[in-house]
């Protein structure tokens, strides 16, 4: 006879501190979880005051305001009937952990710490918590007066437990300890436990989602088992972005796939599943059921309650096929979805800038959220441009320099996504301020062009570009009062992640900005992106975006044409800037081992003298700009080589730029190597069948010089 359960799981819009918008959406989350007949419901990592609360975790009212969302949902009818687990911070004897708090009916039932602790790349988890590290031990925790009142409980279980029902067992997995090279999920699963659950935390990053997917329907192929996993979604108040991807699955299948990018705030997963068949597929498993009877038990709360039913006639879940999206989809979707959030949140009225924009669905929240923005009750909108119109402003700040064809191609695109969009010149402003410098000094710059020095080439460019950013600043705050609007724009900045890298910016500039939804992407992918919105969104002007070359447009013309390439400036291709930044950050590689691996990639294209010149150059430059990354403008984080200073790429702002250990290491090795082949080809030379040597001399490369 079967076991069938209903079970639940979530991808939630969390907000950290907004404890009153994360308790609706918690209860939100249970109504439907019940009414889709689940018995157990998880949600995500933190989910009670919100994940990214950051150095607010040390102050005592983010535990006191847990703790008081906590009692509130333990008290609401709504949890009745159905085990509750959900995250919170707890003090327990002094030490704050990260943890799940799981519930039924006014009881807690248990307490579970996380074991493992994220603390790489934008993670910094040891900063606020400890990891529990006794392994299946628990301890009594001393509620609250407040819990102690309302549950009737003075102590419950605190620690590495799990959960035995009437009919089966669970188990709960943390986010980062799914990652971990021996994962908790394996013991408990050698131990009977037939439902592990995993309440994640886990942001968005360009091609990850298969990782998260893989990880857990291997869990479930080589044990068995149903496996519920749980995330955030959304922007809660920083440069990530949650990117939901629910999943249930079970003995290597997937029942149940949530959505990656999504403006619905509340998402329930449920699947209705045979536990007979996690029985019979780990019964079959020879080397699983040898392990098993070897294993090491874990303490188990009993739970007088069941999560099966025995229903013949109810149908369960049919396995699905989980479906991706293309980088390019992922970069449509994440920095707008990241952009909405910041938007309604920060209670602007649009933004400057092109972006795209999210889908409008009918979700209520959606359509009550652009009421708000566009400051009326009864507005729906017809279709997106005639909404773009409305929260999309962008603006064309030409110059002396600037092409004819570039602000054909502005006014061209603003056209087709519909935003408002205004056209100034900044001529006279520049003038104005070279004009101060001139009378007070008495010296007139000049660009190289007209016989100026590059320092002087340099900063006639910065003040162009200083310029603008002061404008888009003025614009951003009194372009809605001119048209009769209330509140103010947010600004958004557009430098790529590779530019970053390099510092192709000026400190101040227009990238100088409120948000920047590309600051996280590279210009490869970003080419791609923009080829795929020309096709998926009917946008011809991109084509002509895509074909002509990337520029700052900050020097005279030539003729009426652009005489300024970023890549020339820059002394190297976007495609190179991409091969060193993952080289930088995701290899960890400094000047001589970024040689080194260049030497092999790049044997075919360049020699290794030109390898050298290549690596020096870059570092050299990179060092130099560094202390551009402090004033970075806040980015969607989508790239894992982003030297966002802020959190993600700690690094010294003050560097010796010359390198000259590291160079002179570079140095010796090409003189190795340019010996080498030089002996190699004298070998051979001599090597050579009824031939002898010529009469001139073979000139070393040292005796060349």
């Amino acid at each position: 006879m079967g076991r069938k359960v209903t079970v639940a799981t979530c991808a939630l819009n969390q907000w950290a501190l907004d404890f009153e918008g994360n308790f609706q959406r918690i209860l939100k989350s249970i109504q439907i979880a019940k009414d889709r007949g689940a018995r157990y419901r998880l949600g995500p990592e933190l989910e009670i005051c919100g994940y990214g609360c950051w150095d607010h975790y040390h102050e005592s009212d983010t535990l006191l305001h847990s703790i008081q969302v906590l009692a509130a949902l333990l008290d609401s009818p709504i949890t009745e009937n159905i085990i509750c687990d959900v995250g919170m911070p707890v003090m327990h004897r002094n030490v704050r952990y990260n943890c799940r708090v799981i519930f039924l009916n006014w009881r807690i039932l248990l307490i579970r710490p996380k074991m493992a602790l994220a603390n790489e790349g934008n993670y910094r988890e040891l900063r606020w918590f400890t990891p529990w590290s006794r392994s299946r031990q628990t301890e009594e925790y001393f509620l609250p007066q407040m819990l102690q009142d309302l549950t009737k409980q003075k102590t419950v279980p605190f620690g590495d437990a799990v959960l035995a029902t009437q009919d089966t067992c669970i188990g709960s997995e943390v986010c980062e300890e799914l990652w971990t090279p021996h994962s908790p999920h394996i013991d408990m699963g050698l131990d009977g436990v037939e439902i592990i659950t995993n309440a994640s935390g886990s942001h968005h990053v360009l091609r990850k989602a298969h990782a998260r997917v893989d990880l857990v329907t291997m869990a479930t192929t080589k044990n068995g088992g149903i496996y519920l996993l749980a995330n955030q979604k959304g922007c809660d108040g920083d440069r990530l972005y949650y990117d939901g991807c629910a999943m249930i699955s079970m003995n290597g299948n997937v029942f149940a796939q949530g959505t990656q990018f999504s403006l619905d705030d509340v998402e329930v997963l449920t699947a209705t599943l045979d536990l007979e068949d996690v029985r019979s597929y780990r019964a079959e498993i020879s080397s699983r059921n040898l392990a098993a009877s070897r294993v090491s038990p874990y303490p188990r709360v009993k739970v007088d309650f069941a999560l099966s039913h025995c229903d013949l006639l109810e149908p369960v879940s049919e396995p699905v096929t989980w479906t991706y999206h293309s980088p390019e989809e992922e970069i449509s979707l994440g920095p707008a979805c990241w952009l909405w959030d910041f938007l309604r949140r920060s209670g602007q009225v649009g933004r400057p800038l092109p972006s795209l924009l999210p889908t409008c669905s009918s979700d209520s929240q959606v359509l009550a959220d652009v009421q708000a923005l566009v400051d009326e009750s009864t507005y729906t909108p017809q279709d997106p441009r005639e909404l773009c119109g409305r929260i999309l402003t962008t603006c064309y700040m030409a110059s002396e320099n600037s092409s004819q064809e570039t602000q054909s191609r502005a006014t061209e695109l603003a056209g087709q996504i519909g935003s408002h969009h205004i056209g100034l010149g900044i001529d006279s402003a520049v003038k104005a301020i070279l004009g101060i410098f001139s009378l007070v000094t008495g010296k007139h710059p000049r660009f190289a062009a007209h016989g100026g020095s590059s320092r002087e080439n340099l900063a006639l460019q910065n003040v162009q570009a200083r310029i603008r950013m002061v404008l888009a600043y003025l614009f951003a705050q009194l372009s809605p009062w001119s048209r009769g609007a209330r509140g103010s724009l947010l600004v958004l900045g557009s430098a790529n992640v590779d530019e970053s890298l390099l510092g192709y910016l000026t400190k101040y500039d227009c990238s100088s900005a409120d948000i920047n939804p590309i600051g996280g992407i590279s210009k490869t992918d970003l080419r791609g992106f923009v080829q795929f919105c020309a096709e998926h969104f009917q946008l011809p002007a991109l084509r002509s975006i895509l074909s002509a070359p990337a520029t700052a447009e900050l020097e005279p013309l030539a003729n009426g044409h652009v005489s300024q390439t970023d890549e020339e400036d820059m002394g190297m291709t976007y495609a190179e800037l991409s091969v060193y930044g993952r080289l930088r950050k995701i290899a960890k590689t400094g000047p001589y081992s970024m040689f080194c691996k260049l030497l092999n990639m790049w044997r075919d294209i360049c020699s290794p003298q030109q390898v050298a010149e290549k690596v020096k150059r870059f570092f050299s430059k990179y060092s130099m700009n560094r202390h551009k990354m402090t004033t970075l403008t806040p980015a969607y984080h989508a790239e894992s080589y982003s030297p966002d200073d802020n959190r993600f790429d700690l690094r010294p702002f003050l560097y010796n730029t010359t390198w000259p250990w590291q160079f002179r290491c570079i140095d010796r090795h090409v003189v190795q190597l340019e010996k080498k082949e030089y002996d190699n080809l004298a070998d051979m030379i001599q090597d050579l069948d009824g031939l002898s040597l010529p009469t001139w001399k073979l000139l070393s490369p040292r005796d060349s010089s």
